[in-house]
């Protein structure tokens, strides 16, 4: 056996167990969460320190300060657990980013649905992403512990997962509107909690008549927050159909909606030209289904893994890329033909 690495954050080349991840050496997971807490200070301090609808270059700066922050983090996953791994981070990052563009397009029904002004939309969603967190934490905790114990969850997860992809294909590009005004958390909160009938600036709360009251901010924010524990049920499988890691689960899991708030306003304007990404997500989600499955009925070499996850990652790259050109070109057709019969 080798002597152990002296390096304070090494880890070992074999698998990375569950116990040994959690249970053996926590210092990974404080490390990162607490890195995690370092930018969103630098995002609500720094980033977004005053109260404001961000412009579309505000927008695009930010984004590609994140899209940086998780590259750079992909290559110290690379130098701490080894290439496998880091194709697993990339794989995991580019698959839950891609989902939440299309999630995106809920957050905008309901922030029009509620009429809450363009300059709060980033105060729901910063506190949104960090509620996301918590709950992904805790489905990675549990879906993670049930595959050791139960690796026949694999099947159940694979086939969620081309249900998931199947069901996403048949709905076709229609606007699955979720229904809001019967939403019975809305019902129930409107009910349970008091609430001033106007917004307040960006507070959650106010004092009326000597009494703490919530503002419909708070009510938008427990929508967004039950509206992402949907969506962590379709991406989390699907992120563990790439890897069994719950750090690599988790890190690329949090890098990616660590992202979202920018991409937000980046994309808001523009979600209606993505005409083929609802397509492309329901190829991607039957893939990563088919693919859990496979690799639980055959397995594969050792030598092969990388190979693997690289087509694998390539397979999405490809997918994705087709849908945005694919829906470039139907919006130049369009355009075209408007001229025309002009």
């Amino acid at each position: 056996m080798s002597p152990p690495s002296l390096h304070p954050f090494a880890l070992p080349t074999h698998r990375l167990s569950w116990p040994y991840m959690w249970n053996d050496n926590p210092w990974y997971w404080i490390a990162f969460i607490a890195f995690v807490l370092v930018l969103l200070a630098f995002d609500l301090g720094v980033l977004n320190r005053r109260v404001h609808a961000p412009t579309l270059k505000e927008a695009a700066f930010t984004s590609l300060i994140w899209v940086s922050i998780a590259l750079l983090f992909g290559l110290f996953i690379q130098y701490q657990f080894g290439p496998k791994q880091m194709l697993e981070y990339f794989t995991g990052y580019i698959l839950e980013q891609s989902l939440s563009v299309d999630n995106l397009f809920v957050f905008i029904l309901i922030f029009g649905f509620f009429r809450v002004p363009a300059q709060y939309h980033h105060r729901v969603l910063f506190w949104g992403i960090i509620g996301a967190v918590i709950m992904r934490l805790f489905f990675i905790i549990i879906g993670t512990a049930l595959i050791e114990r139960f690796s026949v969850i694999l099947y159940v997860f694979g086939a969620f997962l081309i249900y998931t992809g199947i069901r996403l294909a048949r709905s076709g590009n229609e606007d699955d509107e979720p229904q809001i005004e019967n939403n019975p958390l809305v019902r129930l909160t409107r009910r349970l909690v008091p609430m001033t009938e106007d917004y307040h600036g960006e507070r959650f709360f106010v004092q009326q008549l000597g009494k703490r009251i919530a503002t419909p901010l708070l009510l938008v924010l427990i929508v967004v927050e039950s509206t992402d524990l949907v969506f962590a049920v379709d991406s989390i499988p699907a992120v563990i159909a790439v890897t069994k890691e719950p750090f690599i689960i988790f890190t690329s899991n949090v890098m990616a909606i660590l992202g979202l708030r920018s991409l937000y306003f980046l994309l808001a304007g523009a979600m209606d030209r993505f005409y083929y990404l609802k397509p492309a997500l329901a190829v991607i989600l039957t893939f990563v289904g088919i693919k859990m499955i496979a690799e639980k009925l055959f397995h594969v070499s050792p030598d092969w893994e990388n190979l693997v996850i690289a087509g694998s990652l390539g397979f999405i790259l490809l997918v994705l890329a087709t849908a945005i050109i694919a829906s470039w070109l139907r919006l130049r057709r369009n355009s075209a033909g408007s001229r025309a019969k002009v």
